[in-house]
């Protein structure tokens, strides 16, 4: 395995396939393996030279059970770590969830080391997470199953047997020592310089406020995918129940290097229904964007 070391916290990292550096960086409770596991990893190594981190707190990175260590200035430098541990000075930053406000920390501490920005399922303003830290206090005594299963309810998604092999294995102190409430950081939008893409399942509570940070970034592109959340989806007639924008729904991942007037093709799938949206012309103020989530089908 692989380590960076952040002033003694030791955060474990993958590099794989060739071409320019792309980070990417998970969510709350997940890890470098849920890239694997549906599909990201196969899709975009072609094209990138991936930088795959276990954030503090998850994977095989040092979990630490100060909440003083999961200041965001912190989780950034684990970043810079990893890069300068493989001698990359500048990179894309592909964050989603709670990598994606890590993404918002990258902008505002290390603007120079991202080339450009794709944030998904975030948002840059303040977060109160009492609600995420009742329910870890509630569930911190509970048997590995006890807890899988109140993870699932919480979600609203079954999760895979790898999956629940991996839950089995984390920190649930460390958990709950990362969920401080989250600071603003709107004051950074209005100067934040790399080109950037914002994302989010309009069934997510979050979207709106992706979508309003989206506007005060200079030329940054915000869009939406129907249906999806990060946890329970919203019915709509092209997404079926179940659906999500990150894990458990998707199944397969295609990136294209935009270029030209730009365009991308969302299409969702299920047995029952199709929807096929075209979206031309957003990315015509950074035609070298690149888009991370072009295709995909939902389970």
């Amino acid at each position: 395995m692989s380590y960076a070391d952040n002033r003694g916290i030791r955060i474990h990292y993958r590099v794989e396939g060739e071409g320019a550096p792309l980070i990417l960086q998970h969510g709350f409770t997940q890890s470098i393996d849920d890239w694997y596991e549906f599909g990201y990893v196969d899709a975009l190594k072609r094209d990138y030279r991936l930088i795959l981190v276990d954030a503090r707190g998850h994977g095989q990175s040092d979990k630490p059970h100060d909440p003083s260590a999961y200041r965001l200035d912190k989780r950034v430098a684990d970043v810079t770590s990893v890069a300068d541990a493989i001698g990359v000075a500048k990179a894309h930053f592909w964050g989603y969830s709670m990598g994606g406000w890590i993404g918002f920390g990258m902008a505002k501490s290390a603007p120079d080391r991202v080339d450009r920005l794709v944030i998904g399922g975030s948002h840059p303003y303040a977060r109160d997470q009492s609600s995420v830290r009742q329910f870890l206090q509630a569930h911190l005594g509970d048997s590995d199953d006890e807890f899988i299963s109140a993870l699932e309810n919480w979600f609203g998604s079954r999760v895979s047997a790898a999956r629940q092999a991996r839950l089995r294995a984390v920190d649930r102190k460390a958990y709950l020592a990362l969920s401080e409430d989250r600071p603003e950081l709107s004051d950074i939008l209005a100067g934040m310089r790399m080109p950037t893409c914002l994302y989010a399942g309009d069934a997510d509570p979050l979207c709106p406020q992706a979508k309003a940070a989206g506007r005060l970034i200079p030329g940054a592109v915000f869009f939406s995918l129907p249906g999806l959340t990060r946890g329970v989806p919203k019915p709509r007639s092209c997404a079926p129940a179940g659906g999500r924008l990150f894990g458990y729904g998707i199944v397969k991942v295609t990136s294209t290097l935009l270029a030209g007037k730009g365009s991308y093709r969302y299409r969702g799938r299920s047995r029952q229904t199709m929807c096929d949206m075209t979206f031309s012309g957003v990315f015509e103020r950074h035609p070298r964007l690149t888009l991370a989530i072009v295709e995909f089908e939902l389970a």
